[in-house]
């Protein structure tokens, strides 16, 4: 079960889209947030001078979701201040780093090796990066000590609004109602969860999308082809199979991926007794 942590998020200029200082109860690290407009007056801080890890953020080139780049820098404010004249498509930035003295060189290369490693498996944001960085070698101790930092940053990242790095839950919680989409001779099982909704390993979705899909829902179109591209829906006979667990932002999303067509979710999935999502909702909110 995830143990609960505290934030404590300073806006540094007043503005709450501007600088924000991002603190975590009872640890060493430390996480700056700014859009790409205030680089210039962030680059003095101190944090800036120090070993860390970052993630820049911006649209993708098709203007559908977003993209990502992860680097590691030591320090970090050189490694930035390239990143700001030379790559084009980020607009924030967020940036971590500890005390001085208490992350190296190597300690920062895991923390990049990992979080590219799992954005990869998570299959959710396209990577800028150019190649997946090796591991490098730590002692027993630096790599517990960085597996732990590993693990607070991912905890703090969607609260900071990066979702690039979570995967859905390998198995549904047992409270959880597990719905079914069917249509075209497919069918998908998936459920809701605090992610978004997921779609669970083997489900089916349809080869042949309707025609009006690119142009009345062409970022449904663009997500199925990047779902086959990146090998979340491999192709099986007449039907494209879920390779893992995915995570979808919505379930009208998930049943437009499944179904290849238009979609209301919370009219397509169902539970086993046939009744809607909309329907199961209106009566949790009655109960």
């Amino acid at each position: 079960m995830p143990t609960p942590f505290s934030l404590r998020i300073f806006v540094a200029d007043g503005d709450p889209d501007g600088l924000r200082v991002v603190d975590r109860s009872n640890w060493i690290g430390r996480a700056l947030v700014f859009p790409r407009a205030l680089f210039p007056q962030v680059k003095v801080r101190e944090e800036l001078r120090q070993t860390g890890v970052y993630l820049l953020i911006g649209p993708r080139e098709d203007g559908e979701g977003e993209m990502l780049y992860i680097g590691e820098g030591d320090p970090i404010r050189p490694r930035l201040e390239n990143h700001y004249a030379q790559k084009d498509f980020w607009i924030r930035a967020v940036c971590f780093m500890a005390t001085a003295g208490q992350l190296n060189k190597a300690h920062v290369q895991f923390l990049e090796s990992n979080l590219v490693r799992l954005a990869l498996a998570a299959k959710r944001t396209p990577l800028d990066n150019g190649n997946a960085p090796a591991e490098p070698t730590l002692s027993e101790a630096d790599r517990a000590d960085m597996q732990v930092f590993l693990e607070n940053m991912l905890g703090m990242l969607p609260v900071l609004g990066v979702h690039a790095f979570e995967q859905a839950t390998a198995r549904a919680p047992s409270a959880v109602t597990i719905l079914i989409c069917k249509g075209k001779g497919v069918v998908a099982t998936g459920f809701e969860s605090s992610q978004g909704f997921v779609v669970k390993s083997g489900s089916q979705a349809v080869v042949e999308e309707a025609p009006s899909l690119p142009q009345y829902a062409r970022s449904m179109h663009d997500l199925r082809k990047e779902l086959i591209g990146n090998g979340v829906l491999v192709r099986e006979g007449d039907v494209y199979r879920f390779s893992q667990d995915y995570v979808f932002s919505s379930p009208s999303a998930a049943a437009t991926v499944v179904q290849g067509r238009n979609s209301n979710g919370r009219i397509d999935w169902k539970d086993s007794q046939g009744r809607t999502l909309k329907s199961l909702q209106e009566r949790e909110a009655t109960s």
